[in-house]
């Protein structure tokens, strides 16, 4: 992670036009160089890098809030109708020519995500399984993006190519207004995250287990939807749907961790979602350039493949930690019996046991109990 992290970190403040050497870094940040390459580099480079980091991690714990919360790895803002909701509420007003302001647009991000999640509950029911919330939410987010569809036949050249660069997720042009616009949204979902955090552990055992801890799995759920869209919403209405992000960080992070719990994955998801668009943004500036690609669609592009491949290996090692647990607790367990069985014959008085079998008459341990010394693993089986 460190790696990555610093290899994508250098390449997006150094690499493009104008070039700006690794080891010049440094003096452009702090020392307030006024030359072009310094002025692109505070202006325009450290901004949209510190972006993707912070819009990375809200995805990632976003995504492991969900898919803890809803107990399916294949839970994520995208199939629970939460980013499709929030693109339609920043989309429709460029459709509809409203002229807003820029601080209204994560309300109403917040707003479409809020309709779409909550439109998904209800419509599932608050008591039905996990399995049934996550397939009404396709069908949700399925409905959602038919809507889009529908304003982008609307809209004129100029809006439908803004809609359709924004629907794709991307970090171009971001400047540091758009940075310091996030940070309300992450003082209010921090300190909800760290509540959060146990209680997902919790819902893990299972509705009817967390009833009996004292969790009301179904005011849970719904509280954990809600930390998702306050996550989710406010990165949405900035960057647009970075798709795929709150799939593969929570697997990343188990893959490394996979016998710990929630409160530790959470962060270890949050860091590996800032990484996975920190990495995906630079192959989104530079694969194309001078033109640049929507970043969504290299988070998509990377992400499906090492999900699903990090998905198979995690199934392989539960199975295999299984199966070792499985074979020590028999060896315990028959280590244990003959223990018990030696200490059975250990009771018996050696002369008695050698006078019965010297007669070849039953012994103490039954009408068929064989001479000292030859019970075996057979026996014991």
């Amino acid at each position: 992670m460190v790696v990555l992290l610093a290899v994508s970190s250098v390449c997006a403040l150094s690499l493009g036009t104008p070039y700006v050497p690794p080891h010049r870094l440094v003096a452009a940040v702090l020392d307030g160089d006024t030359t072009l390459a310094g002025i692109v580099v505070t202006e325009l480079r450290v901004p949209r890098l510190l972006l993707a980091l912070v819009a990375g991690a809200c995805l990632g714990a976003a995504g492991l809030v969900l898919q803890e919360a809803l107990r399916n790895p294949l839970a994520v803002p995208e199939m629970l109708g939460v980013s499709s909701g929030a693109a339609l509420g920043v989309a429709a007003p460029l459709v509809l020519t409203l002229s807003l302001p820029a601080a209204v647009q994560p309300l109403l991000a917040i707003g479409g995500a809020a309709l779409g999640g909550g439109l998904t509950l209800l419509v599932a029911g608050l008591g039905r399984s996990p399995s049934a919330v996550l397939l009404t939410g396709a069908a949700v987010a399925a409905a959602l993006q038919a809507a889009l569809l529908v304003l982008m036949v609307m809209a004129d050249q100029l809006d439908l190519q803004l809609i359709y660069r924004y629907l794709l997720g991307s970090l171009s042009a971001r400047t540091w207004d758009d940075v310091t616009g996030l940070w309300p949204w992450l003082l209010v979902a921090g300190p909800a995250l760290v509540l959060c955090a146990p209680v997902l552990s919790v819902l893990r055992l299972g509705d009817e287990d967390a009833e009996a801890l004292g969790v009301r799995a179904q005011r849970a759920r719904l509280a954990a939807l809600a930390i998702a869209v306050v996550l989710i919403a406010p990165v949405t209405a900035v960057c647009g749907p970075v798709a795929w992000v709150g799939f593969l960080a929570p697997h990343l992070s188990r893959w490394f961790a996979p016998v710990a719990g929630a409160v530790r994955w959470l962060p270890w998801s949050a860091a590996w979602g800032a990484v996975v668009v920190a990495v995906a943004d630079v192959p989104a500036r530079l694969a194309l350039a001078p033109v640049e690609t929507p970043a969504g669609a290299w988070t998509a592009l990377l992400g499906v493949p090492a999900g699903v491949a990090l998905m198979r290996s995690g199934g392989r090692r539960r199975t295999a930690r299984h199966g070792q647990a499985a074979s020590v607790g028999a060896r315990e367990q028959l280590s244990e019996l003959r223990r018990t069985a030696s200490g059975v014959v250990d009771d018996v008085p050696p002369a008695a046991a050698s006078h019965h079998a010297h007669r070849g008459e039953p012994g103490p341990g039954g009408p068929t109990s064989p001479p000292l010394g030859t019970i075996g693993t057979e026996d014991v089986r």
